[in-house]
């Protein structure tokens, strides 16, 4: 009996024994479950409250949307429910972004500031009244000088046997830098250094570039016109000019020489090509005897040894840079046709009868753009630059450039006027040149 009873009491303690070992384990486990419960309540919560606040951000965003396509809705409306693609050149660089810049083309208050007008990109034109326009007066005197120029070249390319193919690069035609806009049918053979810069921003501009993306940019302006203007053939570009406007910009090959120079080689970027080339010409050409006395100790060449390069490239028939590059061989206007003949020199009101003539005073404006280092007045620059050249040296460079001066009618004239007399180291045979022009 004692037995039995000492059995089952063994039985009790190991079974109390048993369920309190299983709640020493089940009570961790049932912390953690509710603390990881707790923590998915919280989750869902915040992912709840998330979905929430973007729902409203999203409701907000398109309430904005609404609101500005609403506000273009009556700014153009106000514009006479005109809306185009592309904007003007000028951005307003102060701090009033209602506001944007527009070139007055006179010498006195060059810029005045409108009000900002967007069309359906956002971007900004220049509204009807502060468009420039050239009275009817003014177009018809405009289209006068436009034939005279055309005339003259028609004549001296005749003249000179310039308009008959031949086998040199006076006598074939030359289609590698004319630019075609078959949209807004303009072509333009880009004859550097005579308002290029300003020109290839337009030619962006009409290509789909926004101004600000171009000035932001540290990309080539002329490599961007490449990926949207691709070279052409001269076939492509005779069926391209039947329905376009074809035009060149003219300036005097000195001062265009003389810029280019400035630009490229005194004020080249460190280790660019220009920079390397200006270091090799001071190599070859520093020490030699007609330039030792007006060497100067800059790094870069003198004027004196760049022109005594460019003209033995001339003598050698090597490349010459585009940039120095006579306009008649770069864009053969004797055997391409051109419609009009802009001149740097009276590039704002020329530039605005091209404007005018091809609808396009609503999408881009005449504006200057790299207008030169240094701050020097053009007179005093030529002047400066030019009196370091003997007279047979100018009359070399004449020789090569003439047909420059002769087809868009300059004169040599106002740079001889700047020449240093001949001297004995110079007698290399250009006096009877200089005697048949002076």
């Amino acid at each position: 009996m004692k037995l039995n009873k000492s059995n089952a009491n063994c039985r009790v303690r190991r079974y109390l024994l048993i369920f309190t070992a299983l709640s020493l384990l089940l009570l961790p486990l049932s912390l953690i479950y509710l603390v990881w419960n707790e923590q998915l309540q919280k989750i869902k919560g915040y992912e709840a409250f998330n979905a929430q606040q973007q729902q409203q951000q999203q409701q907000q965003v398109q309430q904005q949307q609404q609101q500005q396509q609403q506000q273009q809705q009556q700014q153009q409306q106000q514009a006479g429910g005109q809306t185009f693609r592309y904007p003007v050149l000028l951005l307003n660089k102060n701090k009033n972004k209602e506001l944007t810049v527009v070139a007055t083309g006179k010498t006195k208050n060059k810029w005045r500031y409108v009000d900002k007008i967007n069309n359906e990109t956002g971007l900004p034109l220049i509204p009807d009244y502060a468009v420039q326009t050239l009275s009817l007066e003014e177009m018809q005197e405009m289209s006068v000088r436009m034939e005279a120029r055309l005339e003259r070249l028609r004549d001296k390319c005749s003249e000179y046997g310039l308009d008959v193919l031949g086998h040199d690069s006076w006598h074939t035609p030359n289609t590698w830098e004319f630019l075609v806009n078959k949209k807004y049918h303009i072509i333009w053979c880009n004859v550097f250094k005579a308002a290029s810069s300003s020109w290839m921003f337009n030619f962006n501009v009409l290509a789909g570039y926004t101004p600000s993306y171009l000035h932001k940019t540290k990309k080539i302006l002329l490599n961007l016109a490449r990926e949207r203007y691709p070279r052409v053939t001269l076939q492509e570009l005779r069926e391209a000019q039947n329905d376009s406007i074809t035009f060149i910009i003219a300036r005097n090959p000195f001062e265009r020489l003389l810029s280019a120079y400035r630009d490229k080689i005194v004020f080249a970027l460190p280790y660019s090509f220009h920079d390397k080339l200006g270091r090799s010409i001071v190599r070859t050409y520093r020490k030699k005897p007609k330039l030792i006395a007006r060497a100067g100790n800059t790094k870069y060449p003198s004027f004196p040894e760049f022109v005594h390069w460019l003209l033995d490239q001339v003598k050698r028939g090597n490349y010459i840079d585009m940039h120095f590059v006579s306009s008649t061989s770069f864009c053969t206007p004797c055997l391409i046709r051109f419609d009009m003949i802009l001149k740097f020199e009276s590039l704002a009101e020329d530039q605005l009868y091209l404007i005018e003539k091809t609808g396009l005073k609503r999408v881009i404006a005449p504006v200057w753009r790299n207008m030169g280092k240094g701050g020097r007045k053009t007179q005093e620059l030529q002047q400066q630059f030019y009196s370091q050249l003997t007279r047979q040296e100018m009359m070399s460079l004449y020789e090569y450039y003439q047909f420059d001066f002769n087809l868009f009618g300059y004169d040599v004239r106002e740079h001889l006027k700047y020449a240093r007399a001949d001297d004995a180291l110079d007698g290399d045979g250009d006096g009877d040149a200089a005697a048949s022009v002076a």
